[in-house]
């Protein structure tokens, strides 16, 4: 498990309210020197100890807390305490509610019953800008919180009358699909499957059919992590049983899905088959993406393309892999470190599998230190890429190896 994985609740908050900032760790360095009343160490030293802020190796002490407070224009409690009111969350200034809605907020806690729109659209908003921040410093420093938050979100859901009661349940089908997620990256994939059927039962409840068809491709994806490309593909075609009152991109997810569980397979025409269905209907969905459901919003043909490229690695097709991932990638925005990491691993392999040891070696290095952080999956794919390159006597491999265990012996 990497620093970063085990960091403490207010080590996520602090990186949180740096990535929110869109600043580097040496830009959130100069601002500390900016509003800090004394002379600070050189600007690498003060990067050292933000990185070991960051990880919860360290936790600042009260000069390095008040400065952080300045920087961010935040409270003590808001970015270091336990903040449990309105409803737990990072310390995002686009999460934070005004006077109105915080005591609306309260009051829907307080007595369930009383939960209205303006809170329901509070906590849709609130989960949005969490799977965001996730993708930049991944699951495992979000999974207390998101867990506190969905048993919130349960009460609130219970409460609700009329018409309201299906978009509150639907907002609670969404916070459950989203923790089956972190739960499957973060290796818990029983905790992932059982999160998954009960995000899967109450989208069913909400009358939800997009979120229905989601959580069985999610289940997909899980099946073929697992390796089970017969499952993958059943649970692909299952979630299609909802078209007709699906958007054309959660169709296309499972489409995609199916060819991936085909090429796992080692079906070459069936997988090739779905694929160009799914890049059909990802153009479809591209054209009205307003239509599509919020959790989509990384869904597009650059990330279609990086689908494409792990088929053609399931396939055994280097030169194709590699060059669907290399365009894919060209896409991906930086902050999507999690995504860069494993993509990064998949054209290693892909390099690596049309003998371009040389090449192979350059994609593992750039993406070993975001999948150490982040991304357990991603450091397995680089671990078997530096097997086959020394198994094939590649000079190469031992760098990879040293990258993810920090040994130079």
């Amino acid at each position: 498990m990497s620093d970063t994985a085990a960091a403490p609740a207010w080590a996520a908050r602090l990186l949180a309210a740096r990535t929110a900032q869109g600043w580097s760790q040496r830009d959130l360095a100069r601002e500390l020197a900016r509003v800090s009343d004394k002379p600070l160490p050189e600007l690498p030293n003060v990067v050292r100890r933000i990185r070991g802020h960051e990880t919860g190796a360290h936790r600042p002490d009260d000069f390095y807390t008040q400065l952080y407070c300045k920087a961010f224009g935040l409270t003590q409690d808001q970015l270091f305490g336990t903040v449990t009111k309105p409803i737990p969350s990072l310390a995002l200034p686009s999460l934070a509610p005004d006077a109105d809605l915080y005591e609306r907020i309260t009051r829907a806690i307080e007595h369930p019953s009383r939960v209205d729109l303006a809170t329901v659209q509070w906590l849709e908003h609130c989960l949005a800008e969490h799977r965001r921040v996730e993708d930049t410093i991944g699951s495992r420093p979000l999974l207390p919180l998101i867990h506190a938050q969905l048993t919130t979100v349960a009460d609130l859901a219970r409460g609700a009358r009329g018409p309201l009661a299906d978009r509150a349940v639907a907002a609670l089908a969404q916070y459950a699909q989203f923790l089956a997620w972190m739960c499957h990256d973060s290796r818990q994939p029983a905790a992932a499957l059982a999160w998954y059927d009960r995000s899967h039962a109450w989208a069913l409840e909400a009358g939800d059919a997009c979120l229905a068809s989601t959580t069985l491709n999610m289940r997909a994806h899980q099946a073929w992590s697992l390796g089970d490309g017969q499952r993958c593909v059943r649970l692909a075609e299952a979630s299609r049983w909802h078209d007709g009152r699906t958007t054309p991109g959660v169709q296309g997810m499972a489409a995609q899905m199916a060819g991936r569980g085909h090429a796992q397979l080692g079906e070459a025409n069936q997988a090739r088959t779905r694929l160009a269905e799914a890049e059909d209907l990802i153009r479809r969905a591209a054209e009205h993406p307003e239509d599509e459901p919020p959790w989509m919003y990384f869904y597009d043909e650059g990330w279609f393309l990086m689908q494409r490229g792990m088929a053609e690695l399931e396939l055994g097709d280097g030169r194709r892999a590699a060059e669907y991932l290399e365009r894919g990638l060209s896409t991906l925005p930086d902050h999507y470190r999690r995504d860069r990491a494993w993509y990064g691993a998949c054209l290693a392999r892909a390099q690596a599998l049309r003998g371009e040891a040389e090449a192979a070696v350059a994609a593992a290095l750039n993406a070993a230190p975001d999948a150490i952080d982040l991304n357990a999956y991603a450091v397995t794919e680089l671990q078997r890429t530096a097997h086959d390159l020394a198994s094939a006597g590649a000079p190469g491999a031992r760098a990879i190896k040293e990258s993810l265990t920090g040994s130079k012996a």
